[in-house]
């Protein structure tokens, strides 16, 4: 070993059994490196599962907070256009929202958040921001049940506002049309005529949108022509309503305020 140590004559055999050694030392080691790989691989798959359901979870909670906001944003809009629309009127007014709908095909009624506690009445005109919804019919202290225009128990008293031409309109059971009656086939009526509300039978004030003529049928063997009507109102989007009462000092009144009118 001393010669070896100053002569280096085993150099080469030691080079040679490093060689040969080699595979076997590879062949040993592998096992424990790729026991650390997989085991490194798993760690990272395991952080990126968790941050891929963490990144989820938060996607789903920021869908969900937009699907809020484009809500409010509509609401808000449908309370803009009502109070635009009350503030034309000269009547006291009452907003109220919708609590249920009766969904049976002949009858037609809403339920609103408004009872005696608030006013209500029998037979009060209730309205959204395009025109007359209907009337109540019955009235309990915390809510009220009203019947729409569509109904085909309700009438309502209209005139034509281009020339006060009088009618009754009356509700067919169809969500989207109504009907005028007993007008005579050479009334001056007119496809996209606009009916009012003519205040007669003291029960809806004058002057409030109602529907447009949709549909002019002549029959000359018919005494009368046969009128269909789109209603005003938008029966089946509304959420936000007015009650109505005609003929007074002229405020809006709120749940915790009243604005007066100008």
């Amino acid at each position: 070993m001393t010669v070896d140590h100053r002569n280096s004559h085993l150099e080469s055999v030691r080079s040679a059994l490093s060689v040969i050694v080699f595979p076997v030392q590879y062949i040993v080691d592998r096992p424990a490196a790729l026991s650390g790989w997989i085991m490194d691989t798993l760690k990272t798959r395991d952080n990126l599962i968790s941050e891929n359901e963490k990144l989820r979870k938060e996607q789903l909670l920021l869908s969900s907070k937009l699907q809020k906001y484009d809500v409010l944003q509509s609401e808000n809009q449908r309370l803009r256009l009502l109070l635009e629309s009350s503030l034309k009127l000269k009547d006291r007014v009452v907003i109220a929202e919708l609590l249920a709908v009766d969904m049976e095909p002949f009858r037609h009624t809403v339920v609103i958040n408004k009872g005696k506690r608030s006013g209500a009445y029998d037979g009060q005109p209730i309205v959204d921001a395009n025109g007359i919804m209907g009337q109540i019919v019955h009235v309990g202290p915390f809510s009220s049940t009203v019947l729409l225009i569509t109904d085909p128990t309700h009438a309502l008293p209209v005139q034509i506002n281009r020339n006060g031409l009088r009618a009754i309109l009356l509700g067919t059971g169809e969500r989207n049309y109504l009907q005028l009656i007993n007008l005579p086939n050479n009334a001056d009526i007119k496809k996209g005529d606009l009916l009012v509300s003519s205040g007669l039978g003291s029960r809806f004030p004058a002057g409030y949108p109602v529907g447009v003529v949709a549909d002019i049928k002549l029959d000359p063997a018919e005494p009368f022509a046969k009128v269909k009507v789109v209603p005003s109102a938008k029966l089946e989007q509304s959420r936000e309503v007015l009650l109505v009462w005609p003929y007074s000092e002229g405020r809006i009144e709120t749940e915790h305020e009243s604005i007066a009118l100008n």
